[in-house]
């Protein structure tokens, strides 16, 4: 196959459908009527089995099992860009909180670097990230451009600051955004942007941008130790929640950190996680929720709201003139 061997197709046909939707799109992802089937927000015609993963778009007629079918007939993405996508960023998928058993991760390895950040910074530009934010976590040694896609790659480190986790996040303008982790990430070490002075407080996000964007918003103050979770897992029926690996190696690792903000978005599953967090650390910590306004928003939002205003500032400021 022209671009792709047969061994990389095996290996993107590993991961079903309902994995990458779960781990990637559970906004989307919604229960229907039928018992243990979901649909999805954006196409209600679209149902998938829980247990086999197995799919149809009624709609279209069609249906599919793996993630790669499902990225191929119904997100539209090319088939070499879609192997691709599966096989050599490997997209993680991270076991319900109910699971009892931990599948073994691969080696961890870092996506290769390109030999500059240029798309990385024009793309979070475009998201309303300033200079500054992305200059320091570049210098930090947690914000990177990979080859050959140049996704953005977000460093999550440990205690001699390796690198033990990455989150990617794509930069092209088709479809929808690819996500993904790097093979054999360990979440309990998510991308975490460190004050340049001691701090007592940490802030925690659901994704990189967001961080980013917040920290962008705060004058691009690096005043506090800003963490992403990669994501979070909501309980269907229940307001307790399995503390975020990522969150809890942190505070065991900064055991002087006595102040949380919980900045998640501000969406049903957001709003639900928050509610369970500070039920969780609300004894053990100062917590403060900050979740972004309005309804629906999460921090990316509010930074790329400001920066159209300044930009609308600007040309009202040379129309005057």
């Amino acid at each position: 196959m022209n671009g792709v061997t047969k061994e990389q197709i095996a290996a993107a046909k590993r991961m079903t459908a309902i994995e990458f939707l779960r781990r990637y799109r559970p906004n989307d992802l919604v229960k229907s009527s039928a018992r243990g089937e979901f649909e999805l927000r954006s196409h209600d015609s679209f149902k998938i089995n829980g247990e086999s993963s197995v799919w149809h778009w009624k709609s279209r007629g069609i249906g599919g099992k793996s993630a790669l079918d499902y990225l191929i007939y119904v997100e539209g993405v090319r088939f070499v860009d879609a192997v691709r996508l599966l096989c050599e960023e490997s997209p993680a998928y991270t076991e319900p909180a109910h699971e009892s058993i931990e599948r073994e991760r691969p080696p961890f390895a870092l996506p290769a670097a390109a030999p500059n950040n240029d798309r990385v910074v024009q793309y979070l530009l475009g998201r309303g990230v300033s200079i500054p934010v992305i200059n320091y976590c570049i210098e930090q040694g947690i914000l990177y451009e990979s080859v050959p896609y140049h996704n953005c790659v977000f460093v999550g480190k440990d205690e001699q600051g390796q690198p033990k986790y990455a989150a990617l996040r794509g930069t092209y303008q088709y479809g929808r955004p690819f996500k993904a982790e790097a093979p054999g990430s360990d979440k309990r070490y998510g991308f975490c942007i460190p004050p340049t002075a001691e701090s007592d407080t940490v802030a925690v996000f659901e994704a990189a941008i967001d961080a980013m964007a917040e920290m962008t918003l705060a004058g691009s103050a690096a005043d506090k130790y800003r963490l992403s979770l990669g994501g979070i897992y909501v309980p269907e029926q229940s307001h307790t929640i399995k503390p975020p690996a990522a969150l809890e190696e942190f505070l065991r690792r900064h055991p002087h950190v006595v102040r949380m903000e919980l900045c998640l978005d501000n969406d049903p599953p957001g709003r639900t996680a928050t509610a369970a967090l500070a039920e969780h650390y609300g004894k053990q910590y100062a917590l403060t929720i900050r979740l972004p306004q309005p309804d629906g928003a999460d921090y990316g939002d509010l930074a790329q709201m400001a920066m159209r205003q300044k930009a609308l500032k600007r040309e009202r400021a040379e129309i005057a003139r």
